[in-house]
């Protein structure tokens, strides 16, 4: 594997172990595609650093059990906020 996908995919994945964040949000951040993402840090991180990718992976699951509560959220407040003028 080419140097600079392992440097990418240790970044990526100390960056969502550290921050807590999600695919989409490291993607975001690095400038690269969700699936990128989530193909470095679900495939490749596993043969570079199994440590990591264990870490990486628990954090993963958190996020894919909350994702439902985000977007109900996320909806609510875009009709709350598009309902503030009306009475």
């Amino acid at each position: 594997m080419r140097y600079y996908i392992e440097e990418r995919t240790i970044e990526l994945a100390n960056y969502i172990t550290e921050n807590k964040c999600t695919v989409r949000d490291a993607a975001k951040k690095f400038g690269i595609s969700k699936s990128t993402v989530h193909k470095d840090v679900t495939e490749r991180l596993l043969s570079i650093n199994p440590a990591l990718a264990q870490n990486t992976k628990a954090v993963l699951e958190e996020n894919k059990s909350e994702r439902h509560i985000r977007g109900g959220e996320a909806t609510k407040k875009k009709y709350s906020e598009k309902n503030k003028g009306r009475i």
